[in-house]
């Protein structure tokens, strides 16, 4: 006699998957190697260039930008200090820090400018590029900048070029990440060290960058990148007495304003180029204005 058919064991029904909200991230401000809140506490929303919802950033405040002056000021000495050749090798682990989270910079090039894949991977690559061109000039812009100096004397006479200390960077608005890559490489590459505002309406490419650096052999202080109201935090760099330099790219319309607020202190002012070409290679043409000669006699040997 045939035994009964039997009903195999059905699983039991899963619950359905609730639907999952998007973890958005509050960047926070780069200071001294560290991601420390504004002292304020305040936020502000980024969007990209259609409009649409990214994440928050840290809206700086005064007293982080004096803050981060007092971090750059902090580590000016040391880095100043270190061989031009190592300089370099920092740099170039820059690029390939950047290169290793190039999707994330394509991303975040994307969303800022408003362009397609194939333009933010040109993008990211010419940043990524600039780096390495600029680690490439540290340890050559002694022998092109530096001489010897004829004399008539039985003395010995050299000039050779000296970091000029700490530099405000005004990131370009419409290039937040190449042309910000374009104006703080230089500027480090030289042995100074920076305080950046960033791109005020599209900060995330210099708040993914801060991420790279912080993974980077980069010391902390170097570079330190505020995100908020260009015009809060500017006037407050341009005119900062331990401020020995400013970059205006990013200025605008204030730019006449905080050459004004730098003359009080006799800060040196790079003003803005009115057409700039972020893509086009400078040369010494961003390196030298951070720069100061020093002269030294010696009595020459017999």
């Amino acid at each position: 006699m045939a035994e009964p058919a039997t009903t195999p064991d059905r699983a039991p029904a899963r619950p359905p998957v609730p639907a999952r909200l998007p973890v958005l991230k509050t960047y926070k401000l780069y200071v001294g190697g560290a991601f420390p809140r504004s002292e304020s506490g305040r936020s502000f929303p980024v969007t990209s260039a259609d409009g649409a919802h990214l994440a928050h950033a840290a809206l700086a405040s005064r007293k982080d930008a004096r803050d981060a002056v007092v971090a750059a000021r902090g580590a000016s000495g040391p880095w100043a200090a270190r061989t031009a050749y190592n300089r370099g090798q920092i740099l170039y682990r820059i690029a390939e820090m950047m290169e290793g989270r190039r999707d994330h910079f394509v991303r975040a090039a994307m969303d800022a400018r408003g362009v397609g894949r194939p333009r933010a991977e040109d993008l990211v690559s010419a940043a990524v590029d600039r780096w390495i061109y600029y680690a490439g000039w540290t340890d050559k812009i002694a022998q092109v900048l530096g001489t010897g100096n004829p004399v008539s004397g039985p003395y010995d006479n050299n000039s050779a070029p000296e970091p000029t200390g700490v530099v405000a960077v005004l990131a370009p608005r419409d290039a937040p990440l190449l042309g910000l890559v374009a104006v703080l490489a230089p500027v480090i590459a030289a042995g100074n060290t920076a305080v950046v505002v960033a791109s005020e309406h599209a900060p995330l490419p210099a708040v993914v960058l801060a991420e790279a650096l912080a993974t980077s052999d980069l010391p902390g202080g170097v570079v330190n990148i505020l995100t908020g109201r260009t015009a809060e935090l500017a006037p407050t760099l341009a005119a900062h007495a331990d401020v020995n330099a400013i970059d205006l790219a990013g200025a605008g319309d204030l730019a006449t304003e905080l050459e004004t607020a730098a003359a009080a202190t006799l800060t040196r002012v790079l003003r803005p180029d009115p057409r700039p070409d972020w893509e086009t290679l400078p040369g010494l043409a961003r390196i030298t204005p951070f720069l100061e000669t020093k002269t030294v006699w010696q009595a020459a040997g017999r």
